[in-house]
Order: structure tokens, then C-alpha cells, then sequence
């Protein structure tokens, strides 16, 4: 989309992972979609991640070694490069750099392995944010300045934080803004309060208001201190993290800077998450001819070693946690099982959990086909297969996929909490004459009411008419990129009004 020079943007985007580099969870789709669908708009973004070890074969190459300032005197690090979107004088570019120092990032895991974190990651991360700044003020040289430093989570926080203490001139100086986006509050990247003096910054910094946290150091915190504008990723999130019972320990902070607090809530990659020509299905459809569906249903339990009858299908792609609400689940299964219906699970999670659900399906072989594992092909044909998805999820700051469920016709039944509760419209039968039912709902996370929910939701699915609705508008839901991506934007620009410079300004009239 041709875009107006003088609204351009330059935004530096810091992230500790992203799609297709390294993945542990929603924040690499995020960083992994975000910086194209804001080139699509017209906009020049530069995203900084750590170049990891496990990183596949790429088109990585070296653009720059640098020298990275620590306390334990200056470390070498390596540039890499790669254009994601080339961009032209008319339409906007997209960049990756990865920061390569394999000391710290050629490991077999991202933060930890066999579910102990590394124990120098406060290193690693202070190294990765350090590095970032010293690689910005690098490009001052091509005449490339940031107009918005956008971190996401701990791993980026300290970027922020740097930029107000270590790197004050500079960003004063370029009239740079920064946003800090929150994708879990549940992880704050906290270390011991003897460890701060290793991040490089004065004492001046540890104290209640800024980084310090009950005699710890809390990078998160920085981020929602030294951040112009804050966000999150979904509206009800960024409510829910403003009390006691979501804001692990930070809601108070958090309530404080609730007036520069947003929510936007995340997109999906439509181009892979395309049930017309999904590569990994069997068979493909669409909003106009659905036929495919049933198929694809018909090959997902022969595939799970369930009998192709035509009942109900449920579908459940997730950790094995409680916070997931799968405890929830485990709970309601005899009454479910007592039903003429089958279930299909994919993940990981929780050794007793996932004991729990081996031994029921050991006793229901024919109704329960469950694979303890990761497997991306299966997850879309899960997706395509399944009647219904199950999200019980005691919090969940926004979700991605009730987002590919809405886009392929697969009904989700959700609890009313984060990007949830923004992206589902529940069932009601105002809402279903209406055309805006996507969905089912339930409030509290008790077995009970994910039971009556899933119970709502099997009774429907026998009216085919009203089925039929469902489906339809979920199809028909907007979740690209491009409105969540324009929403940042908007949330840019308001950014760069905290720093002095009036919405509209050109390059070349900040700059110089």
C-alpha cells in the first residue's frame, strides 16, 4: 500500500524471539507477523532479536561487529541480517537483525532447558537490550534513527531503561519514544537484588519506584516504568493485570500508569492460517463451500485412531496446565465421556496431567486420541477437523488460537477472561438471530461451568441451523493483522506526542 512519506514511521522492534527464527510461545508470532503487516502499511521497521544457536539455516549474513560495552569490560558481538520485506520509495521494509554472541545464545534452549532457567540469563538479556542501543546509534551513520523503540516483555525491557539512563542523550537528542508491550505478566524476568549492579546502571535505578521489587530486581518493571506508552494484548487483560488477582505482585505500578495503558489485541498470520490452502490439511474450504470440512474431520480421527462416526468432535491444542484451565477439563471428563462424543488433544504440559489424560484415554480408546507432543501440521488439522475447540483457560492475556478456530469454522468454548473475552462473542439467542455469535462462554474457572458451557454448546450443535450461524460469523471475523497492526500505529503516534513531537511531523523536520 503506497504510503505518505512524511507519515512513515521508523520503528525498532526488540523481542527475545520470533517467528520463523525461535518460538516458545505467542510473543514470536507476534514479533514474527507484526513488523510485515506494519511494512504493508507503509512503514520502515527494524526487529532485533537474539541470534540463537537452534536458529536454523536462514538468510542471515553478517552486516557489522561491535564492540558491546558490560561490567565485565567490552563483548564482541556479531550482526546479522536479513530483509523480510525489501521495501521501495512507495511501500514500507522490514528487517531482521540478530545479535549474535554464542557464549550466551548457542544453547539448546531460548531461556532455559529441562525446565530450569539459565542462570546467567540476566547477563544474556543485559548483553542482548545493550547491544540493541549500541547497534542503533551504529545506523546514525546509514541515516537510519528510530522514531519508536518498541520493546516486548522482560527479555526487552532493559532496552527502555537504557535508553532513559545510558543512552538519555541519544534519545533526547533524536526525539525517540519508546512503548513497552506486556504479552504474560505471569513472567517478569526477576533476579536477585545483589545481581542488579550486573545490568550496568546506577544505584540510582534500584529502588521501590523504579527497578527494584521486595529486594529484587524486576526487568518487566522497568519496562512499565521507563515506557512513554504501555500495552498489552488484549483490552480485558490490561484490566485484569491492573488487580491484585492478575498482577502478580505488579498492579499497583501498573494501576498507577493505567492512563497510558492500552490493549490491542493480537492477528494471525491469514496467508498460513487459511483453511482454502492450508498445506497441511488433507482437504480445503471455505465460508462459500464447507464440504471440505467434514473431510478433513473424517481424516483427523482416523489419524488419532478414533472410528469416523459423524458426533461431536472436540478439539484441544495447549500446555498441559492448570493455568490453561486443563485441570478444569480432566475434572468434567467422566460426565463428557458419558456423552456420545470424541476428543482430541495435542501438547505438553504437566507430568500428572498428562498421566490424567494417558489413563482416560486408555480407558476410552475409542473416544479419546490425545498426542503428548508438538506437531504443527497435526495443530492445523486439529484446527480444521474438530466441531468445537476448548479454551478454559484460567487467564489468558489474549490467545491465538480461538483466532485460527473463528477462521476455520471450529466453534470455540471459552472462559470470559483476556483476548479471550475480547475476541469471542458468546452465544445468546439475541446474538445468534443477529448473526454475532461466534462462540460459547463461561465466567468462572470451575468444572462446573465449563461443563454447562460445553453441555450449551453440544445441545446447539444438534440445531443445524443455528450451527450453521455459528460458523458463519466466525468465518466471517476480521482476524488479520492489518487492524491490529494499524492499531499500533495509532498507538505510535500518540507515543511520539510524549516526546515533543506533534503527530504528522517529517522525517527530515526531526531529523535534519
Amino acid at each position: 500500500m503506497p504510503s505518505d512519506r512524511s507519515s512513515r514511521l521508523r520503528i525498532a522492534l526488540i523481542a527475545s524471539e520470533a517467528v520463523p527464527y525461535a518460538k516458545t510461545g505467542g510473543l514470536a508470532d507476534v514479533a514474527g507477523a507484526l513488523p510485515r503487516a506494519l511494512a504493508s502499511l507503509g512503514h520502515d521497521v527494524l526487529l532485533f532479536i537474539p541470534r540463537y544457536g537452534t536458529i536454523a539455516s536462514s538468510d542471515l549474513k553478517e552486516w557489522r561487529r561491535l564492540s558491546v560495552p558490560s561490567v565485565v569490560g567490552p563483548i564482541d558481538a556479531v550482526v546479522e541480517q536479513e530483509v523480510l520485506v525489501p521495501g521501495s520509495p512507495d511501500t514500507g521494509r522490514a528487517r531482521v537483525m540478530a545479535i549474535r554472541h554464542d557464549p550466551y545464545f548457542d544453547r539448546a534452549g531460548l531461556y532455559q532447558e529441562r525446565g530450569i532457567d539459565y542462570p546467567d540469563n540476566l547477563d544474556r538479556f543485559t548483553f542482548f537490550c545493550r547491544a540493541v542501543m549500541e547497534v542503533l546509534r551504529a545506523l546514525e551513520s546509514e541515516d537510519w534513527v528510530p522514531d519508536i523503540l518498541h520493546a516486548h516483555d522482560w527479555q526487552a525491557a532493559l532496552c527502555l531503561v537504557f535508553g532513559k539512563i545510558l543512552y538519555a542523550d541519544y534519545i533526547r537528542r533524536r526525539a525517540i519514544a519508546s512503548v513497552f508491550t506486556v504479552h504474560n505478566l505471569g513472567y517478569q524476568g526477576l533476579f536477585p537484588g545483589a545481581a542488579f549492579p550486573r545490568t550496568g546502571l546506577p544505584s540510582s535505578v534500584f529502588t521501590p519506584t523504579t527497578l527494584e521489587f521486595y529486594g529484587s530486581c524486576n526487568l518487566l518493571k522497568g519496562g512499565l516504568i521507563f515506557g512513554d506508552l504501555l500495552s498489552t494484548v488484549s483490552r480485558t487483560y490490561g484490566e485484569e493485570i491492573q488487580t491484585p488477582e492478575y498482577g502478580f505482585g505488579l498492579d499497583g505500578v501498573i494501576r498507577d500508569r493505567r492512563d497510558r495503558m492500552t490493549g490491542v489485541v493480537n492477528g494471525i498470520d491469514v496467508d498460513v492460517w487459511d483453511p482454502s490452502r492450508d498445506r497441511h490439511l488433507p482437504a480445503h474450504y471455505s465460508i462459500a463451500d464447507l464440504r471440505g470440512k467434514q473431510a478433513c474431520k473424517t481424516a483427523l480421527q482416523r489419524e488419532m485412531d478414533l472410528p469416523p462416526h459423524d458426533v461431536p468432535l472436540l478439539g484441544v491444542i495447549s500446555r498441559l496446565t492448570s493455568q490453561k484451565g486443563l485441570d478444569l477439563l480432566a475434572a468434567i471428563l467422566p460426565d463428557v465421556m458419558a456423552l456420545d462424543v470424541q476428543l482430541v488433544m495435542l501438547g505438553t504440559g504437566d507430568p500428572a496431567l498428562e498421566e490424567e489424560f494417558r489413563s482416560w484415554q486408555t480407558r476410552y480408546p475409542k473416544k479419546i486420541g490425545i498426542r503428548l507432543a508438538f506437531d504443527e501440521g497435526l495443530a492445523h488439522r486439529i484446527e480444521a477437523g474438530a466441531d468445537m475447540f476448548l479454551m478454559p483457560s484460567r487467564y489468558e492475556p489474549c490467545g491465538l488460537n480461538q483466532l485460527y478456530s473463528l477462521r476455520y469454522g471450529t466453534v470455540p468454548i471459552v472462559r470470559r477472561t483476556g483476548g479471550l473475552a475480547d475476541t469471542v462473542v458468546p452465544y445468546s439467542p439475541t446474538a445468534i438471530a443477529e448473526g454475532r455469535a461466534t462462540g460459547f462462554m463461561f465466567r468462572s474457572p470451575a468444572p462446573d461451568s465449563l461443563l454447562m458451557a460445553t453441555l450449551l454448546a453440544l445441545q446447539v450443535y444438534r440445531d443445524r441451523d443455528q450451527w450453521a450461524r455459528l460458523i458463519q460469523a466466525g468465518m466471517r471475523t476480521d482476524v488479520s493483522w492489518e487492524a491490529s497492526a494499524r492499531a499500533y500505529v495509532r498507538l505510535f503516534r500518540e507515543a511520539r506526542q510524549y516526546v515533543g513531537v506533534p503527530d504528522g511531523e517529517k522525517d527530515s523536520e526531526r531529523k535534519g
